[in-house]
């Protein structure tokens, strides 16, 4: 294993806008907040066309049959699915072909399958394998604009949905991440982004060509953390920006000592896929020094987690 400095995997510099410089998405690029690690750990994806507004809680807090949303809900959580309701940017409600998505990002199985649903009660029964509906040819955009999870969210997502030049754009609800807004998930990979500036043009272009826009990665949701963070180090030190690059190969985390344990800091070697041959990362974690609002809405500050890279080999 060769060396590498060593330093923080830190976000690039994006402009922080006109909102109240309270709002937590302006705090955590005014404090240099990392979004490196951060994708979420769901890797199946049933997207449920809903126009209107969203409550909180978007399914059961919307215009969706509420006498269906806790069952499917439930279905959901078995399938070990996530729910997430999505709108047409600037789209009524009566503009709404119900349509509705099975996405799946698992490596070997990526997809996205469009359908409609005659009722909200069609999606208990109907497969969630991509066995029917039409393929979507390109990527998929999802744009969190869910004001009432964060407003962060609706005031940076809003203004991206309507602007970005790709074909399959949608506005959806709770990504996770509000302090980083604007928050982009890209299906079928499932490659989330954070802090996505202007309309997102340089975004769509990376993925035109099949691959990641490096700058504002937060990760592939589905791997760990510690291999998330690995990609990010070995994708910026290779070059390997293909969308199926550098797959996971295995994460071991390292003994430390007891003083480290109690700080909370973990090391992991996680070994990739190289063009050459694995390629091991070694990987540090420990909670930020100070603590932070990190929602608009967060009823107590807590410490986030910083990744810095040991070596790359």
């Amino acid at each position: 294993m060769s060396a590498a400095p060593a330093g923080p995997v830190a976000p690039r510099p994006v402009r922080v806008g006109r909102l109240d410089p309270t709002r937590c998405s302006v705090t955590a690029l005014v404090r240099g907040d990392s979004p490196v690690a951060t994708a979420g750990p769901a890797q199946r994806w049933l997207l449920v066309e809903q126009p209107g507004p969203w409550g909180r809680d978007a399914l059961t807090q919307s215009r969706f049959d509420q006498a269906v949303a806790p069952r499917l809900a439930a279905r959901a959580r078995a399938e070990g699915m996530r729910v997430l309701l999505v709108r047409r940017p600037g789209e009524r409600l009566a503009e709404s072909e119900h349509r509705w998505g099975y996405a799946d990002g698992r490596p070997g199985r990526e997809g996205v399958w469009w359908s409609t649903r005659g009722s909200d009660a069609d999606l208990l029964d109907v497969p969630w394998d991509g066995s029917v509906g039409e393929r979507a040819p390109d990527p998929v955009y999802l744009v969190c604009t869910h004001g009432q999870h964060d407003a962060c969210c609706a005031l940076r997502g809003r203004p991206l949905a309507r602007a970005m030049p790709a074909a399959d754009v949608w506005e959806c609800s709770h990504l996770g991440g509000c302090r980083f807004a604007t928050n982009v998930l890209v299906l079928p990979h499932g490659f989330a982004y954070a802090q996505v500036p202007d309309d997102g043009a340089d975004l769509v272009a990376a993925h035109a060509r099949g691959q990641v826009a490096l700058p504002w990665l937060r990760g592939r949701a589905g791997l760990p953390q510690p291999a998330q963070a690995a990609q990010q180090a070995a994708r910026e030190r290779l070059g390997l920006l293909g969308v199926d690059d550098l797959p996971l190969r295995g994460s071991q985390r390292l003994p430390g000592t007891a003083e480290e344990a109690a700080a909370g800091v973990e090391r992991f070697d996680v070994v990739l896929g190289g063009p050459d041959g694995d390629v091991v990362v070694r990987v540090e974690s420990r909670p930020a020094d100070a603590a932070a609002q990190l929602t608009c809405k967060a009823l107590h500050p807590a410490h986030p987690r910083d990744w810095t890279v040991l070596s790359v080999g």
